[in-house]
């Protein structure tokens, strides 16, 4: 019975890991954002889902052609996270760095900022958590020239990429999928 109680605990526990979040500098030039997960899977299967299933997690409110929209990962260097919706496509970022199981990076302007003519270096990194399971920490570093104070857009983009995080954290949460 104890042991069917543990191995009920540690999951339960992963799942109520509260997630963090934050805006770590702004300045008029540019900002960096820094959110994490602890999900109840090993680091392999954490990787496969952010490269592999980006399209089963990532919210499609968050995508340019919502519901349409086929996401994608090519997880080797020059590959792209890309968007398509038919003959309509996007190259949100380019990979530039690749380790399986620890870390992506990636380099680009998201959303409106890719618009904006700014870039910045996302990174995923995947990490063992305290008492299992994995840490994922979505870092974002963006700037460049623009006539908008940046510092203002970091709070939002703060908040969707906590929003985007989350959603693969909870797409590992489920049980099998």
């Amino acid at each position: 019975m104890r042991g069917i109680l543990a191995a009920g605990v540690l999951p339960l526990a992963l799942m109520c890991t509260p997630a963090t979040a934050a805006v770590k500098d702004a300045t008029a030039g540019g900002f960096t954002v820094e959110n994490t997960e602890t999900v109840p899977v090993d680091a392999d299967a954490a990787w496969k889902a952010l490269v592999q299933e980006v399209d089963r997690w990532w919210p499609k409110d968050h995508s340019w052609w919502g519901a349409e929209s086929k996401l994608s990962i090519d997880a080797r260097a020059g590959g792209c996270f890309c968007e398509t919706a038919g003959a309509r496509q996007a190259q949100h970022m380019a990979v530039v760095f690749v380790d399986p199981g620890k870390t992506l990076r990636m380099t680009g302007g998201l959303g409106p900022l890719q618009g904006m003519g700014l870039s910045g270096a996302l990174e995923f990194r995947l990490a063992p958590a305290d008492g299992g399971g994995t840490r994922i920490t979505l870092f974002y570093r963006a700037g460049g020239y623009t006539p908008d104070d940046l510092s203002k857009f970091a709070p939002v983009v703060d908040k969707v990429q906590a929003q985007q995080l989350r959603g693969l954290a909870d797409f590992l949460r489920k049980p099998a999928r």
